[in-house]
């Protein structure tokens, strides 16, 4: 990578951070530290169900008890902003409209109901692949279907194959007519959907590397489809390992026990916590208290594991004798 890297945080503000949001955002602050680079703060906050404006103060709460400062937007601000998603509508509308104007997006009326039970192949991350079902329906059908409810509106795909180079995974290939088909832009209550809209944000706030988590790595092949028909440049992408609970679960914000908020009562420190999962990273050899800062000059993407990551049972337990005894 080139000097002057601009990297990017960009959580949703649906709770507390938990492990997993926590070790996405020091990876993806480290990526772009490592390269002299910048780092953004961008507030995901599409859904309007499940966000809540509480919590947006409290996420830069968080990544200062970590030590994880950022260059532009949040509180910051910057010449990009804003720095929310659900103050950048005219802006997504702006795009939706030139891919309308080169016919390339559609009314659908189908259900997610409708969707799950159909007998529609499934892609690589388990949704069903949309038919096409609605992508034929003439001026009067689409009528008539309007007068029962609202449609969404989905992106024509074209038979094609995307092929890009993961920074950490490698070479991914997708054939998006046959492993997607064709996705949703607009939700039927008019809120814009995320492969547009971070697509359009990370162009439009100069972002040039994007670190996520694994989950995300098979939806990169629609947003750069995206950068494509909307003549954006694309950034690089680098996809994390995702962290799994001691009995291998995913992580989740419902699982109070590994939020950072717990982890504070617990009388962890920043250092503490940022230690433990750069151990779990592959970056230490054991976990012990740390500063980002400290690890700038140890970070490679070929130490972090390609594998999932189990934590260690104790190892966030304030405990040394049971943590020194899962290592």
């Amino acid at each position: 990578m080139s000097k002057g890297e601009k990297g990017r945080f960009a959580p949703s503000p649906s709770g507390r951070m938990h492990l997993g949001n926590l070790f996405c955002a020091l990876l993806a602050w480290l990526s772009a530290r490592a390269e002299n680079g910048s780092v953004l703060l961008r507030i995901e906050d599409l859904d309007p169900d499940r966000s809540k404006r509480e919590y947006i103060q409290l996420l830069e709460e968080d990544l200062a008890f970590l030590e994880l400062d950022f260059d532009e937007g949040g509180s910051r601000g910057g010449p990009l902003g804003p720095y929310s998603q659900s103050e950048r509508g005219a802006y997504y509308e702006s795009l939706f409209q030139k891919l309308d104007e080169k016919g390339l997006i559609y009314p659908c009326f189908c259900t997610r109901a409708q969707l799950h039970a159909s007998q529609a192949p499934h892609g690589p991350e388990g949704d069903p692949i949309y038919s096409g079902a609605c992508r034929g329906l003439s001026p009067r059908e689409i009528r008539e279907k309007e007068k029962l409810r609202s449609p969404a509106m989905r992106l024509k795909v074209p038979q094609k194959r995307i092929t890009f180079h993961d920074g950490h995974y490698g070479e991914i290939s997708q054939d998006l007519s046959k492993e997607c088909g064709d996705f949703i832009l607009r939700r039927s209550d008019g809120v814009f959907a995320y492969q547009l809209a971070v697509a359009a944000d990370d162009a439009a706030m100069g972002v040039t590397q994007v670190v996520r988590g694994r989950d995300l790595l098979f939806s990169t092949p629609r947003q750069l489809l995206l950068y494509e028909l909307l003549e954006l440049p694309a950034p690089k992408f680098f996809h994390t390992p995702l962290l799994l609970s001691p009995d291998g679960r995913r992580l989740s914000k419902r699982d109070g026990d590994i939020s950072l908020e717990a982890l504070m009562k617990r009388g962890f420190t920043g250092e503490d916590i940022v230690g433990r999962l750069a151990f779990l990273a592959g970056l230490l050899d054991r976990p012990e208290p740390v500063s980002p800062r400290a690890l700038v000059p140890l970070f490679s993407w070929e130490k972090v594991p390609l594998e999932d990551i189990r934590i260690p049972k104790g190892l966030f337990e304030k405990t040394e004798k049971v943590l020194l005894q899962n290592i």
